[in-house]
Protein backbone atom coordinates (compact mmCIF):
# COMPACT_ATOMS: atom_id res chain seq x y z
CA UNK A 1 0.00 0.00 0.00
CA UNK A 2 0.88 3.46 -0.56
CA UNK A 3 2.00 5.41 2.42
CA UNK A 4 -1.60 7.68 1.87
CA UNK A 5 -4.64 7.77 3.56
CA UNK A 6 -6.31 8.75 0.95
CA UNK A 7 -5.46 5.83 -1.22
CA UNK A 8 -5.17 3.47 1.85
CA UNK A 9 -8.61 4.33 2.48
CA UNK A 10 -9.79 4.07 -1.10
CA UNK A 11 -7.95 0.92 -1.19
CA UNK A 12 -9.45 -0.65 2.10
CA UNK A 13 -13.25 0.15 1.06
CA UNK A 14 -12.77 -1.34 -2.72
CA UNK A 15 -11.15 -4.70 -1.31
CA UNK A 16 -14.42 -4.70 0.99
CA UNK A 17 -16.77 -3.70 -2.12
CA UNK A 18 -15.08 -6.83 -4.14
CA UNK A 19 -15.78 -9.04 -0.73
CA UNK A 20 -11.96 -9.57 -1.00
CA UNK A 21 -11.40 -8.46 2.74
CA UNK A 22 -14.21 -9.23 5.23
CA UNK A 23 -16.28 -6.50 7.25
CA UNK A 24 -14.35 -7.61 10.55
CA UNK A 25 -11.31 -7.30 8.64
CA UNK A 26 -12.30 -3.68 7.27
CA UNK A 27 -13.40 -2.09 10.71
CA UNK A 28 -10.14 -3.90 12.29
CA UNK A 29 -7.65 -1.86 9.66
CA UNK A 30 -9.90 0.99 9.98
CA UNK A 31 -9.53 1.32 14.06
CA UNK A 32 -5.92 0.98 12.99
CA UNK A 33 -6.13 3.88 11.40
CA UNK A 34 -7.27 5.84 14.34
CA UNK A 35 -4.65 4.23 16.87
CA UNK A 36 -2.92 1.06 17.26
CA UNK A 37 -2.42 -0.25 20.71
CA UNK A 38 0.78 -2.39 21.13
CA UNK A 39 0.96 -2.59 25.06
CA UNK A 40 3.71 -0.40 25.65
CA UNK A 41 2.58 2.24 22.87
CA UNK A 42 -0.57 3.71 21.32
CA UNK A 43 0.13 4.78 18.09
CA UNK A 44 -1.55 7.65 16.61
CA UNK A 45 -1.37 6.82 13.16
CA UNK A 46 -4.68 9.67 12.75
CA UNK A 47 -2.57 12.56 14.01
CA UNK A 48 -1.24 12.76 10.31
CA UNK A 49 -4.56 13.55 9.26
CA UNK A 50 -5.28 15.77 12.31
CA UNK A 51 -2.29 17.71 11.84
CA UNK A 52 -0.65 16.72 8.50
CA UNK A 53 2.58 15.20 10.24
CA UNK A 54 2.84 11.93 11.76
CA UNK A 55 2.93 11.20 15.22
CA UNK A 56 7.16 11.84 16.51
CA UNK A 57 9.15 9.25 18.59
CA UNK A 58 10.36 10.89 22.01
CA UNK A 59 13.80 8.76 21.97
CA UNK A 60 15.09 9.61 25.45
CA UNK A 61 14.30 6.45 27.78
CA UNK A 62 13.10 4.50 25.24
CA UNK A 63 14.66 1.01 24.69
CA UNK A 64 15.96 0.65 20.70
CA UNK A 65 13.83 -2.38 20.22
CA UNK A 66 10.64 -0.49 21.43
CA UNK A 67 11.99 2.55 19.04
CA UNK A 68 11.78 0.20 16.16
CA UNK A 69 8.57 -1.31 16.67
CA UNK A 70 6.64 1.61 16.87
CA UNK A 71 8.72 3.06 14.33
CA UNK A 72 7.88 0.09 11.70
CA UNK A 73 4.11 0.61 12.85
CA UNK A 74 4.35 4.57 11.91
CA UNK A 75 5.85 4.07 8.22
CA UNK A 76 2.86 1.53 8.02
CA UNK A 77 1.07 4.91 7.22
CA UNK A 78 4.11 7.57 6.40
CA UNK A 79 6.93 7.71 4.24
CA UNK A 80 8.29 10.16 7.46
CA UNK A 81 9.53 9.14 10.39
CA UNK A 82 11.08 11.56 13.00
CA UNK A 83 12.65 10.62 16.22
CA UNK A 84 14.52 12.89 18.43
CA UNK A 85 16.45 12.34 21.68
CA UNK A 86 18.17 9.69 20.13
CA UNK A 87 21.14 7.82 19.45
CA UNK A 88 23.62 5.52 17.07
CA UNK A 89 22.76 2.95 19.28
CA UNK A 90 19.25 2.94 18.05
CA UNK A 91 20.06 3.61 14.73
CA UNK A 92 22.24 0.97 13.74
CA UNK A 93 19.06 -1.37 14.92
CA UNK A 94 16.88 0.18 12.97
CA UNK A 95 18.72 0.67 9.84
CA UNK A 96 19.00 -3.27 9.44
CA UNK A 97 15.52 -2.81 9.08
CA UNK A 98 14.63 0.28 7.64
CA UNK A 99 15.67 1.52 4.21
CA UNK A 100 16.63 5.18 3.68
CA UNK A 101 16.99 6.31 7.34
CA UNK A 102 19.03 9.17 8.34
CA UNK A 103 21.03 9.71 11.51
CA UNK A 104 21.87 13.72 12.61
CA UNK A 105 24.54 12.74 15.36
CA UNK A 106 24.52 16.72 15.95
CA UNK A 107 20.87 16.69 16.68
CA UNK A 108 20.29 13.03 18.01
CA UNK A 109 17.81 12.95 15.12
CA UNK A 110 17.06 9.60 13.11
CA UNK A 111 14.57 10.18 9.96
CA UNK A 112 13.21 9.44 6.73
CA UNK A 113 11.43 11.39 4.06
CA UNK A 114 9.85 10.60 0.87
CA UNK A 115 11.46 10.32 -2.21
CA UNK A 116 10.53 13.37 -3.58
CA UNK A 117 10.14 15.41 -0.08
CA UNK A 118 12.96 17.84 -1.60
CA UNK A 119 10.82 18.67 -5.18
CA UNK A 120 8.21 21.22 -3.27
CA UNK A 121 10.25 22.95 -0.42
CA UNK A 122 8.91 26.21 1.35
CA UNK A 123 10.83 29.32 1.76
CA UNK A 124 10.12 31.27 4.76
CA UNK A 125 12.00 30.09 7.96
CA UNK A 126 15.40 31.38 9.12
CA UNK A 127 17.43 29.82 12.01
CA UNK A 128 19.73 32.12 14.18
CA UNK A 129 21.72 30.30 16.82
CA UNK A 130 23.83 32.27 19.32
CA UNK A 131 26.60 30.36 19.75
CA UNK A 132 28.36 27.22 18.22
CA UNK A 133 27.30 25.51 21.39
CA UNK A 134 23.72 26.00 20.75
CA UNK A 135 23.74 24.51 17.19
CA UNK A 136 22.43 20.35 18.57
CA UNK A 137 19.64 22.56 19.32
CA UNK A 138 19.41 24.23 16.43
CA UNK A 139 19.70 21.66 14.69
CA UNK A 140 16.95 19.75 16.09
CA UNK A 141 14.51 22.57 14.74
CA UNK A 142 16.00 22.67 11.39
CA UNK A 143 15.62 18.71 10.80
CA UNK A 144 11.70 19.06 12.05
CA UNK A 145 11.03 22.02 9.66
CA UNK A 146 12.50 20.74 7.22
CA UNK A 147 10.51 17.30 7.34
CA UNK A 148 7.26 19.71 7.61
CA UNK A 149 7.97 20.45 3.67
CA UNK A 150 10.22 24.10 4.21
CA UNK A 151 13.43 25.07 2.87
CA UNK A 152 14.70 26.34 6.10
CA UNK A 153 17.71 28.79 6.10
CA UNK A 154 20.26 28.56 8.92
CA UNK A 155 22.56 31.88 10.28
CA UNK A 156 24.54 30.47 13.21
CA UNK A 157 27.11 31.75 15.62
CA UNK A 158 25.82 35.43 15.66
CA UNK A 159 25.33 36.08 19.11
CA UNK A 160 25.15 39.77 21.13
CA UNK A 161 28.99 40.15 21.95
CA UNK A 162 29.45 40.82 18.52
CA UNK A 163 26.22 41.99 17.25
CA UNK A 164 27.89 43.00 13.87
CA UNK A 165 27.58 39.54 12.81
CA UNK A 166 24.25 39.35 13.10
CA UNK A 167 22.70 42.86 11.44
CA UNK A 168 24.88 41.83 8.13
CA UNK A 169 21.87 39.37 7.93
CA UNK A 170 19.07 41.79 8.79
CA UNK A 171 18.31 42.21 4.84
CA UNK A 172 17.81 38.35 4.76
CA UNK A 173 15.96 38.30 8.34
CA UNK A 174 13.48 40.82 6.84
CA UNK A 175 12.51 38.67 3.65
CA UNK A 176 11.00 36.04 6.80
CA UNK A 177 7.86 34.53 7.82
CA UNK A 178 9.05 33.08 10.81
CA UNK A 179 12.51 33.10 12.57
CA UNK A 180 13.33 30.49 15.36
CA UNK A 181 16.32 32.05 17.27
CA UNK A 182 18.40 29.41 19.68
CA UNK A 183 20.21 31.14 22.03
CA UNK A 184 22.00 29.72 25.90
CA UNK A 185 23.93 32.25 28.36
CA UNK A 186 21.65 35.46 29.29
CA UNK A 187 19.33 34.28 26.23
CA UNK A 188 19.33 37.81 25.16
CA UNK A 189 19.16 37.09 21.29
CA UNK A 190 15.91 36.71 20.79
CA UNK A 191 14.30 39.83 21.92
CA UNK A 192 17.02 41.75 19.90
CA UNK A 193 15.95 39.54 16.70
CA UNK A 194 12.27 40.98 17.34
CA UNK A 195 13.15 44.40 17.52
CA UNK A 196 14.12 44.64 13.97
CA UNK A 197 11.51 42.22 12.30
CA UNK A 198 7.94 42.31 11.40
CA UNK A 199 7.32 38.63 11.00
CA UNK A 200 6.60 36.07 14.26
CA UNK A 201 10.20 35.24 16.44
CA UNK A 202 9.86 31.86 18.42
CA UNK A 203 12.79 32.10 20.90
CA UNK A 204 14.82 28.61 21.95
CA UNK A 205 16.08 28.95 25.53
CA UNK A 206 19.23 26.89 25.48
CA UNK A 207 20.89 24.90 28.64
CA UNK A 208 24.53 26.42 27.80
CA UNK A 209 26.33 28.73 29.89
CA UNK A 210 28.00 28.90 33.57
CA UNK A 211 26.54 28.05 36.74
CA UNK A 212 24.33 30.86 37.33
CA UNK A 213 22.84 30.24 33.98
CA UNK A 214 20.97 27.48 36.03
CA UNK A 215 20.72 24.91 33.42
CA UNK A 216 18.92 27.59 30.91
CA UNK A 217 16.94 28.79 33.17
CA UNK A 218 18.68 32.56 33.10
CA UNK A 219 17.74 31.77 29.13
CA UNK A 220 14.55 31.53 29.60
CA UNK A 221 13.57 34.03 32.05
CA UNK A 222 15.24 36.61 30.04
CA UNK A 223 12.95 35.93 26.98
CA UNK A 224 9.90 35.12 28.76
CA UNK A 225 10.72 38.86 30.20
CA UNK A 226 12.03 40.16 26.90
CA UNK A 227 10.12 43.98 26.13
CA UNK A 228 9.98 43.33 22.60
CA UNK A 229 6.46 42.68 21.13
CA UNK A 230 5.96 39.58 18.40
CA UNK A 231 8.25 36.71 20.59
CA UNK A 232 7.03 33.90 21.68
CA UNK A 233 8.95 31.05 23.64
CA UNK A 234 9.40 27.60 23.78
CA UNK A 235 11.03 25.73 26.80
CA UNK A 236 14.77 24.94 27.34
CA UNK A 237 16.60 23.18 24.70
CA UNK A 238 12.66 22.04 22.79
CA UNK A 239 13.94 22.93 19.27
CA UNK A 240 11.41 20.30 18.15
CA UNK A 241 8.99 22.35 19.74
CA UNK A 242 10.41 25.56 17.59
CA UNK A 243 11.11 23.80 14.53
CA UNK A 244 6.97 22.21 14.57
CA UNK A 245 5.68 25.70 15.29
CA UNK A 246 7.44 27.36 12.75
CA UNK A 247 6.49 24.95 10.38
CA UNK A 248 3.12 25.15 11.00
CA UNK A 249 3.04 28.75 10.88
CA UNK A 250 4.65 29.26 7.69
CA UNK A 251 2.77 26.43 6.02
CA UNK A 252 -0.61 28.14 7.14
CA UNK A 253 1.00 31.60 5.36
CA UNK A 254 1.49 29.39 2.14
CA UNK A 255 -1.26 28.08 1.98
CA UNK A 256 -0.29 24.35 2.55
CA UNK A 257 -1.69 23.86 5.82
Amino acid sequence: MENNFDNIIEELFESFKKEKISKELFKSKIRDIYFEDIGYAKIDHHRKLRKGFPEVIYGANKTAVQTLEIAKKILKYSDTLLITRTNKETFSLLSKEISDIYFVEDANIIYTKSSKHDDNLTDGIFIVCAGTSDIPVAEEAYITAYLMGNDVKKIYDVGIAGIHRLLSFKEELLKANVIIVVAGMEGALPGLVSSIVKCPVIGVPTSIGYGTNFKGLSSLLTMLNSCSPGLAIVNIDNGFGAGYLSGIINNKIKGKA
